[in-house]
């Protein structure tokens, strides 16, 4: 008699996509040095660029930004890493950034040049509807939209408006409904730009683009509402930076007085990206894309706190890193780079160090990590 076969071993893949060359570029990460052997490249379409894994780890998500604006459902072939298309779903605009809520109903999506963030409906077999359920007009520059781990609070940032905007999430209806306030301000001129919320849940960080900074709120279990305890600059001052400048808001319709746009010193300008949390909530890292770096910044268990230590050089204009589950592994990749950067996470200090460089396609920005144990 044969017996059953055994369980299958544990795999851990990594997702870059591919702006420019239009594809999502699959790897298979060593779960002992960390290193990437190329899989296959799904051809996704140019300008694909923001993703989000279901949170049973079937299906990916990713968004194509160019015309017709659309989201592919792609299943994850736990074996090979390798990518199906199920779906597509049209978007009512053009989406810089997606989640999904921790159920996986729904699929959360934000516009920066359309002001406005979208939540489509995900149906039980893990397909994006082609229904929008819900369109929010924001403030300028709605650059990013993450539920709390609790499925109940959802959180979306406004570049050009600086603030972070506070919504309850009915986990009936999937609709948001804006809290009490409504937002929080950011400082003047910061350009709330990606979020990361703790492992803990009671902590929420946003990384400012313009300015670099990483502000901590404490989120209030209750409310979920969001109060500042800090803002810690990740970007030091000897990098020699000015603060970037946000797009100018737009005229309105019967005003005769033309938008004056803010004064260029031209000097190099911060011009922060992404920002990930280690899953055990003590390291904190934050891109700047002028510079090229990686910053780390240490989080104290106690209450959250952050305390910038230093920042590494990495591939050139870092548009994406992403932590793999176990947390002792960050892969970047750089817009400007034909490579990605592994790095070790050391476990007592969170010190990054180089563990290899792997040839990427044109124009990589997104990462997504899937281990299946």
């Amino acid at each position: 008699m044969i017996e059953a076969s055994a369980a299958a071993p544990a795999r851990t893949f990594v997702y870059v996509s591919a702006a420019t060359a239009g594809t999502i570029d699959i790897y298979e990460m060593d779960e002992a040095t960390g290193a990437l052997k190329p899989v296959s490249a799904f051809e996704a379409g140019k300008m694909v660029m923001p993703m989000a894994v279901s949170p049973d780890r079937t299906h990916l998500y990713a968004v194509i930004r160019a015309e017709p604006y659309r989201v592919l459902t792609l299943a994850i072939d736990r074996t090979t890493g390798g990518l199906t298309q199920q779906g597509v779903a049209v978007l009512p605009d053009n989406m810089a950034y997606i989640s999904t809520d921790p159920s996986g109903k729904l699929l959360l999506t934000a516009s920066y040049g359309g002001n406005k963030i979208a939540a489509l409906s995900i149906d039980g077999d893990g397909l994006v509807s082609e229904d929008t359920g819900q369109v929010i007009p924001t403030g300028r520059n709605a650059h990013s939209v993450v539920s709390d781990r609790n499925g109940k609070y959802v959180f979306a940032t406004n570049l050009g408006s600086d603030a972070v905007l506070q919504f309850i999430l009915n986990a009936e209806t999937g609709l948001l409904t804006a809290n009490d306030p409504p937002q929080v301000a950011t400082g003047a001129g910061f350009g709330p730009r990606h979020v990361v919320v703790s492992p803990d849940n009671k902590s929420i960080y946003v990384l400012t683009e313009l300015t670099g900074h990483v502000i901590h709120y404490a989120l209030d279990a209750d409310t979920g509402t969001l109060t500042e305890v800090e803002s810690v600059a990740s970007v030091p001052v000897d990098a020699g930076l000015s603060p970037g400048i946000a797009p100018p808001a737009p005229a309105s319709f019967n005003s005769a007085t033309p938008i004056t746009a803010p004064v260029d010193d031209g000097k190099p300008k911060v011009w922060a990206a992404d920002i990930g949390i280690t899953p055990n909530g003590k390291f904190l890292y934050a891109t700047e894309r002028t510079t090229s770096t990686i910053a780390l910044l240490r989080v104290e268990r106690a209450d959250g706190r952050l305390t910038y230590v230093t920042s590494y050089p990495t591939e050139q204009q870092p548009r994406g890193i992403r932590i793999e589950p176990s947390g002792r592994f960050l892969v970047a990749s750089g817009e400007k780079s034909d490579r990605l950067s592994v790095y070790a996470i050391d476990q007592t200090d969170g010190v990054l160090t180089l563990a290899g460089r792997y040839p990427v396609s044109a124009g990589a920005n997104w990462i997504e990590i899937v281990a299946f144990l």
